[in-house]
C-alpha cells in the first residue's frame, strides 16, 4: 500500500470515528459565517458616500481617496472629546475595576464559613444580572441632589449634599465605582476557579514552614492566578477603546455631557439620530482597529515576559 493510500485511509477511519464532533461545529461556524463574516461586508460604508438604496459595492466612493469621513471624525470637537472620555473612563475602571474581582476572590477563598461563603457570594453576583437602567434608577434615588437618601442622610448630620450625578467630577468617580459593584461578583468565578485548581498541598507545606495567611497568599495564590490575571487583563486591553452605550447613557445627564459623552454614545446621536451612518462606521472601524493592536501588542508583551499570552 502506498504512503498515499496509507493516510487517505486513516483520514477516512478518523473521520468516521469522530464525524459527530464535526457536525456539531456546523451551527457554530454557520453562525459566525452568517453573523460575524458577512456583515463585514459593509466596512466599506466607512470608506463611501452612504446611500440607503444601494449595496456597500454599488455605493460611490468618498472624497480624499475614500477617508473624508475620517478625517471629519478628526476635525470633529465631539468625537474627540468623546474619544478622551472613553480613554479616561476605561482606563479608571481598568486601574480599580481590574483588581477588586480578585481581591474579592482571595477573600471568598480565606473565608472559613462556608455557609456564610456561598451566601456572601451569591450576594455579590446578585448586581450582574440588573441592566444598566435598573441600575441608574438606583442611583438616582441614592444619589440625588435634593432627594436622594445619601443626600437626606448626609443633610440630617448637618453635612452639604454632594452632587454625585451633577459634578463632572463625582460623576466619574460614581460611574466607577457603580461600575465595580455591578461586575465584581461575577467577575471572580474565574479567580475562584483558578484558586480551586492550587494545589492544597502547597499551602500544607508552607503552613509547616511557618508561613500565615498573607504569606501563603502572596506567595502561593497570587503566582497560581498569575495567568489567569494576565490572559484577562489581554481581553481587557483590547476593550481600552471600546465603550458600552447603556451605562453612560443611562447614567448621563446635560450637565455631565462633558465626561458622560463617549464613543458609543456618539455613534447613536450622529449614527442612529443624525442619520450620518458613513461617519458613524469610521467611527467604529477606527474604535475596533484600535483595539485589535492594543489586543497583540498586550498579548506580544506578556510573552515577552514570560507568560503564554492568548494565542
Amino acid at each position: 500500500m502506498s504512503a498515499s493510500a496509507a493516510v487517505r485511509r486513516r483520514t477516512l477511519g478518523y473521520m468516521k470515528r469522530y464525524w459527530v464532533l464535526y457536525a456539531m461545529l456546523l451551527l457554530p461556524l454557520s453562525f459566525f459565517i452568517i453573523f460575524r463574516y458577512i456583515p463585514m461586508n459593509y466596512i466599506q460604508i466607512a470608506f463611501k458616500d452612504y446611500s440607503i438604496v444601494k449595496s456597500p459595492m454599488e455605493m460611490e466612493w468618498a472624497a480624499n481617496h475614500g477617508f473624508e469621513y475620517f478625517i471629519q471624525a478628526f476635525s470633529n470637537r465631539d468625537f474627540l472629546y468623546a474619544l478622551r472620555n472613553t480613554l479616561l473612563l476605561n482606563f479608571l475602571d481598568l486601574l480599580f475595576g481590574f483588581p477588586a474581582p480578585i481581591i474579592l476572590a482571595i477573600i471568598f477563598n480565606e473565608l472559613a464559613f462556608k455557609r456564610f461563603k456561598k451566601f456572601t457570594q451569591t450576594v455579590a453576583y446578585m448586581p450582574h444580572f440588573l441592566s444598566w437602567i435598573i441600575v441608574a434608577g438606583m442611583a438616582l434615588q441614592l444619589f440625588a441632589p435634593s432627594s436622594g437618601l445619601v443626600n437626606i442622610m448626609l443633610n440630617s448630620l448637618g453635612f452639604e449634599s454632594i452632587p454625585f450625578l451633577n459634578d463632572s467630577t463625582n460623576w466619574v468617580i460614581t460611574y466607577i465605582v457603580l461600575g465595580i459593584w455591578k461586575s465584581v461578583g461575577w467577575g471572580t468565578i474565574l479567580y475562584l476557579a483558578a484558586i480551586a485548581g492550587i494545589n492544597p498541598e502547597l499551602y500544607e507545606a508552607a503552613s509547616v514552614d511557618g508561613a500565615g495567611r498573607m504569606r501563603n497568599i502572596w506567595h502561593i495564590t497570587l503566582p497560581g492566578l498569575r495567568s489567569t490575571i494576565i490572559v484577562l487583563l489581554i481581553l481587557n486591553l483590547g476593550h481600552i477603546l471600546g465603550s458600552e452605550f447603556d451605562r453612560p447613557y443611562a447614567l448621563g445627564n446635560k450637565l455631565v455631557t462633558d465626561v458622560s459623552n463617549v464613543i458609543s454614545v456618539f455613534v447613536y446621536n450622529y449614527g442612529i439620530r443624525g442619520l450620518q451612518f458613513s461617519l458613524s462606521t469610521a467611527v467604529g472601524l477606527f474604535q475596533s482597529v484600535v483595539g485589535v493592536i492594543f489586543l497583540f501588542g498586550a498579548n506580544a508583551l506578556a510573552k515577552k515576559f514570560g507568560d503564554r499570552g492568548i494565542w
